[in-house]
């Protein structure tokens, strides 16, 4: 069959049965080997805001825990960075923790959980979801009350609820505020149950805070003691519940099984 070529030719090489040959040879080899693997996707990695570094100088606040489980106390300080210094925007936040203690037999995952914590606070964003960690760690040996007796399930627990206050003084936590109804309620618990230990000195210590009805009540257990006989409130995990008209009665919240 002949072709005709309607261009010029600018050049031509002439296949020979061995250039066959190797063609056929490099298809078969190709068609052989193993497919590449596709190129997996990759996360991109979203940062929350601009790296922030560390000033000089630092603000911060020390708090002390001495806790049965240690001979010797722990003393935890927070530092945080202001943001927006001099502005309406202007905001304290975390920035680092350190933990220091005599006690040296846990130094290594104190020094790890310190240095997590604090690379959680420079990432910025939401860290309150730290103190949820925290407080739900149980230690398997068992839990102990702090002063107050308020009970604490294991001392990282105790941690997470010191990040709490923490958060709380700077504002990244708000407590709901308690209505004067339950605060008069309180407070005429705690009456009730004082006139009670007076007329029957067998039904407990009397307590030694008792709030005047329009006075606030301070529902945190500190500076209130709580009769020694008093149990655990599931609610507010303060020792401070009694049998009251055969009904279980907290003293710190106002919970009550009877409603």
């Amino acid at each position: 069959m002949a072709v005709k070529i309607e261009k010029k030719i600018k050049g031509y090489s002439v296949v020979t049965p061995e250039d066959k040959a190797k063609d056929a040879a490099a298809k078969a080899a190709a068609a052989s080997a193993p497919a590449a693997p596709a190129e997996l996707p990759t996360a991109d990695v979203i940062q929350m805001h601009e790296r922030i570094e560390r000033p000089e100088i630092l603000i911060g606040s020390t708090y002390k825990i001495k806790s049965p489980l240690f001979e010797h106390a722990l003393y935890v300080t927070i530092n945080d960075i202001v943001l927006n210094a001099g502005t309406e925007h202007e905001s304290r936040r975390p920035f680092e923790i350190f933990i220091n203690s005599k006690n040296m037999d846990h130094f290594q995952w104190i020094v790890a959980l310190t240095r997590i914590m604090s690379a959680v606070f420079r990432k910025g964003g939401d860290v309150t979801f730290l103190v949820d960690e925290m407080k739900a760690v149980f230690d398997p040996r068992g839990g102990y009350f702090k002063a107050g007796g308020v009970y604490m399930p294991s001392l990282v627990a105790e941690l997470g609820a010191i990040v709490e206050d923490h958060l709380k003084s700077i504002g990244m936590i708000h407590d709901p505020e308690m209505s004067d109804s339950q605060r008069e309620l309180i407070a005429e618990k705690r009456r009730a149950y004082e006139e009670r230990s007076k007329k029957n000195p067998d039904v407990g210590a009397s307590i030694t805070v008792v709030a005047p009805r329009n006075e606030d009540v301070n529902v945190t257990g500190e500076g209130a003691s709580f009769p020694p006989s008093a149990t655990m409130c599931h609610k507010c995990s303060a020792k401070a519940v009694v049998i009251m008209d055969g009904c279980a009665t907290c003293l710190n919240c106002g919970y009550s099984k009877c409603g």
